[in-house]
Order: C-alpha cells, then sequence, then structure tokens
C-alpha cells in the first residue's frame, strides 16, 4: 500500500471513530468549546478531501449529531458535487433523516435556515421528510417551534388545522383534531394536559402550578419507554409507582447508564432484577451472534476518569459495563477484568489511576481469540505500560497474531481529531454505545494499515448499497 493509500485510510477511519464517539459536549478532559471547534475542523478536512467516502459515512452506525452535521455538510456544499455524487447524496440524506429521531431532523432543518440554504433540492428532502410524518398534529404540538421555521423555510403546505395550530393558534375556538384540541384546552383547563406528550404537558404543568408527583401519576400513560427509563429517579424520590418500567425492554447501554446512577446498596439489592435486564438487552444486541467469538478476555477501565463529565456522566463507565454483558453473550467463553472492581460487576464504581497494562498482561495469560480493551486510553500508571507489553506481546510471543486485539474508546481526543490510541499496530475504533460494538470491530482492520484504502472504499460502497436497500424497501 502507498503511503499516499496509507493516509487516506487513516484519515477516514480518524473521521469514522470521531462520528461514533464524539458529541461536542464536555469530556473528563476537554472542554465542550473544544471539542465543538475539534469536530468541526475534522467534518471540513474530510468532506474537502474524501467526499465520496464523507457522504458514505452516512451508511454507518455514527451518532446522531455528527449524522446531522454531514447532512447538513453535503446540502451546504451541493454546488461542489458532480452530478453523480448528488444523486447518491440525496438517497443516503432522504434514507438516513427517516432513521433519525425528529428532533435531530428539525434542528437540521433549523441550521439550513440559519446558514441560508434554500435551494430546490433542500426544499424537496425538507417536503419529503414532512410528508412522511405518520402525525404531524403531534409534531405540530410537540415540535412546535422546529416544525413552524421548517414550513416557511421550505414554504410547506400544511394542513388547514395544522397551519392554523402553528400560526394562529388562538383564532379557532375548537379544533376537530383531537391533540389540537387536547394543546389548546391544556392552557386554560389542567385535566387536558394529560392527553399531551409527557415534553409539552410539563412545561404548562409547571405554568398551572401542579404538583410534581400528581403529574407524573397522571401523566403515566402517555410515557414513551425513554422517557419512563430517564423518569425512574424522579418517580422514585416521589413515590410515584406509575411510571414504573420492565427495564428488560431498555437499550443496553441506557440501561448501564441507569443502573450506575443507583446506590451501590441499591444495586445490590436489585441485583437479580437489574443483572436479568442487563443479560436480556445484551441478548437483543447480540442479534444472532451469541457464542460465536470463541475465547474472549476483556479489560474493562473503571477508572477515575470513567466518571466522565457534568454533562456525560458516568457515560464511559456504562459502555464498558453493557460491553461487559455484550460479551458475555457473544463469546463461548468470557472472562471481564476491571482494573480495581473485584467481585460482581453491577457494583463497579470509577476510582484510581488507569493502569491498563498489569490487567493486559493478566489478559494475555489467558491466550484468549480475542483481547478487547474498554477504555479512554488514559494508560497512565505507569504511562506507556500497556503499549509496551502489546508491543512485545505481538513481536515476540504472538507473531502469528493467534489472540486479536481490539481497543473500544468511548472518548473523543479534541487534541488529536481521534479517540486515543493505546499502541501501534493495535486496533482502536470509537464506541458510543456497546450494541455497535460488533459491527465497528469490522473496522478495526482498516484502522491497522492490514487492509488497503481499495478494500475501505469497497467496504463502505457495500456498507452504503446495503443501507440503502433496506432503508429504500421499508420506505
Amino acid at each position: 500500500m502507498s503511503r499516499a493509500d496509507r493516509v487516506a485510510c487513516e484519515d477516514v477511519v480518524m473521521f469514522v471513530n470521531a462520528a461514533v464517539a464524539a458529541t461536542a459536549q464536555r469530556e473528563f478532559r476537554s472542554a465542550a468549546g473544544t471539542q465543538r471547534l475539534s469536530l468541526a475542523f475534522l467534518h471540513e478536512y474530510v468532506l474537502g478531501n474524501y467526499r465520496d467516502l464523507y457522504a458514505a459515512t452516512l451508511a454507518l452506525d455514527v451518532n446522531h449529531l455528527n449524522t446531522a452535521m454531514v447532512v447538513t455538510n453535503l446540502l451546504r456544499t451541493a454546488g461542489e458535487a458532480s452530478g453523480t455524487q448528488r444523486v447518491v447524496e440525496g438517497r443516503l440524506i432522504a434514507a438516513r433523516l427517516r432513521s433519525l429521531p425528529p428532533q435531530r431532523v428539525y434542528g437540521v432543518f433549523r441550521d439550513l435556515r440559519r446558514l441560508g440554504i434554500n435551494n430546490r433540492r433542500t426544499r424537496a428532502i425538507v417536503r419529503d421528510w414532512v410528508a412522511t410524518r405518520p402525525d404531524l398534529a403531534l409534531d405540530a404540538v410537540k415540535y412546535r417551534r422546529s416544525l413552524s421555521v421548517a414550513a416557511r423555510h421550505a414554504h410547506l403546505r400544511l394542513p388547514d388545522e395544522v397551519g392554523t395550530a402553528l400560526f394562529d393558534w388562538r383564532r379557532p375556538k375548537r379544533y376537530a383534531t383531537p391533540i389540537l384540541e387536547a394543546w389548546r384546552r391544556a392552557h386554560y383547563e389542567q385535566r387536558a394536559l394529560y392527553d399531551l406528550p409527557y415534553t409539552v404537558a410539563e412545561g404548562l404543568a409547571a405554568r398551572h402550578g401542579i404538583d410534581r408527583a400528581r403529574f407524573l401519576s397522571g401523566i403515566a400513560p402517555r410515557l414513551t419507554a425513554g422517557e419512563r427509563l430517564r423518569l425512574q429517579g424522579s418517580a422514585h424520590r416521589h413515590r410515584v409507582d406509575a411510571v414504573a418500567m420492565d427495564l428488560a425492554t431498555a437499550p443496553l447501554t441506557r440501561l448501564a447508564i441507569y443502573v450506575l446512577s443507583l446506590p451501590r446498596p441499591e444495586r445490590a439489592r436489585r441485583r437479580d432484577e437489574l443483572t436479568g435486564a442487563l443479560r436480556a438487552a445484551a441478548r437483543r444486541a447480540a442479534r444472532g451472534q451469541a457464542r460465536t467469538w470463541g475465547r474472549v478476555v476483556a479489560v474493562l477501565d473503571d477508572s477515575y476518569s470513567a466518571a466522565g463529565s457534568a454533562v456525560k456522566r458516568r457515560r464511559p463507565l456504562a459502555v464498558a459495563l453493557a460491553t461487559h454483558y455484550l460479551l458475555e453473550t457473544l463469546a463461548v467463553d468470557y472472562t471481564g477484568l476491571w482494573l480495581h472492581h473485584r467481585g460482581d460487576p453491577l457494583l463497579v464504581h470509577p476510582v484510581g489511576a488507569t493502569g491498563l497494562g498489569a490487567r493486559v498482561v493478566d489478559a494475555l495469560e489467558r491466550r484468549p481469540d480475542r483481547l478487547v480493551i474498554v477504555s479512554d486510553g488514559g494508560d497512565n500508571n505507569p504511562p506507556g505500560l500497556a503499549a509496551e507489553v502489546l508491543r512485545v506481546w505481538r513481536t515476540r510471543l504472538d507473531p502469528d497474531q493467534g489472540t486479536s486485539v481490539v481497543h473500544l474508546n468511548p472518548v473523543y481526543d479534541a487534541e488529536t481529531f481521534d479517540v486515543r490510541r493505546l499502541a501501534p499496530g493495535v486496533a482502536t475504533v470509537g464506541v458510543r454505545d456497546a450494541e455497535d460494538a460488533a459491527a465497528l470491530v469490522e473496522l478495526a482492520r482498516f484502522a491497522t494499515g492490514d487492509a488497503g484504502f481499495a478494500e475501505l472504499r469497497q467496504h463502505l460502497a457495500d456498507r452504503v448499497e446495503r443501507f440503502l436497500d433496506v432503508r429504500e424497501a421499508a420506505s
């Protein structure tokens, strides 16, 4: 592989790692402003040098923030694309927007208006997406300002009552559409609040001065699964049993975040319930790959930096905990090694330095088929020991690569425009949700130079083709 191809391969893998892990929020070691500047520069660099591959990342499991940035940047620079590129980009954008949460899509539309992007192609994308919304009246209540911005910017024709609710809501004395009528009445009548979505009703409840416990009890039947999970702590404090949910239905990483938010005595008291829920979520996330990974050992980072930041509290630790249960499902034989914690992983908490080297030695002594390291890469006890252990293992003790090593890093490093790597020759991939770990391991071979740029192009082309086939068939 030529030097130019190697650089291109490294650039694209670096961008994919960032697009999976980075959220432009404060991390343990860097501020939100630094994160935003770093991420914006990386997007501009890859867009300018590898436009086809930049667009192809819409077919990967990149996070919602970076998906929105890619869509906005492609539409902003549409004049720089060839005719063929515009066709493929248009299909990718339309398909990807359908898979995003509506609040993210409306955020893209607001950015397009702020940037003054209002060409025919952009208006068509906005129009087609709004036309697919299953309940536009619900959007007019729940995403009121965002829908009005999109309607003005793209010159949309909205159904009569929806348009009236957005732009002249006080005029009708009554709406025929039930949710619009409930929303109108809720401004004056407390009982009508409980026919609205939680996010809308919450603000109106505060305006009416409704007690929190009473409000949660009344709105409980309207809560989504995600809202129920987020409100578990609030419901417990206010002793509202109606908000309780079946934890076994929650996504794996979100469930791990919830578990770690509980006091350790409560985790111990609910051990059977919480462990069962995590294992059920891991089985769903395995997607038919259970018991296909042979013998696996994981080194899991529970050092103090795994506490994350005020806005991403315990997120790195939650990814490690969720990955522990996922690997337990994927492996025929599995061992999880935490840096500090011993015993029940449910009771893990962030503490101490990041001494990866000694635990990597412990892991390699077991001669696994796969070694998975989940860490922010801040090996500091002593610095660089893990890299040296892995170098000696690869060059002296395992030159035939009988053990594959992959490093999953949930933290974006703004200074290097990538997730921090442990050692040259060790595949490092960014991860945000443990559920994506199995798919992300596919990219590991491109991170070490074992596969060339042509193979990376073909891999992304195949992912784009599969993504479009599935999404367009579903629509």
